[in-house]
């Protein structure tokens, strides 16, 4: 698999994005970290709110980069496996957690 990696930002560097859901609502979210994968372009995204409260447990959102009649937009991850594969990258790389279920498979 090719991977680009281009998270890492330097904490006085966050990018700030407003995107719109499903209803039209603009929601502000801290982009935390983009890769590349089998030539689709995926980004994770915190909530704004979520990112500056120290209160709060910071999740994250995945959308990846599509192009359709010729304009870019930032879309769901839809298949499960697919999504489970980005999300375990950028839980690596963002949270650095360890994947057990991957080093018990290296293992045997």
């Amino acid at each position: 698999m090719n991977e680009k990696e281009k998270n890492n930002l330097p904490e006085e560097e966050v990018e700030v994005y407003l995107l719109s859901d499903e209803e039209g609502n603009e929601h502000e979210f801290i982009l935390l970290g983009t890769c590349e994968k089998n030539g689709t372009e995926y980004y994770a995204f915190a909530p704004a709110e979520d990112y500056e409260s120290e209160d709060a447990e910071c999740g994250y959102v995945i959308l990846k980069s599509v192009v359709e009649n010729g304009e870019t937009s930032l879309v769901s991850v839809e298949d499960d496996d697919e999504f489970d594969d980005i999300a375990d990258y950028f839980d690596d790389i963002l949270f650095d957690e360890i994947d057990y279920d991957a080093e018990e498979k290296n293992d045997k």
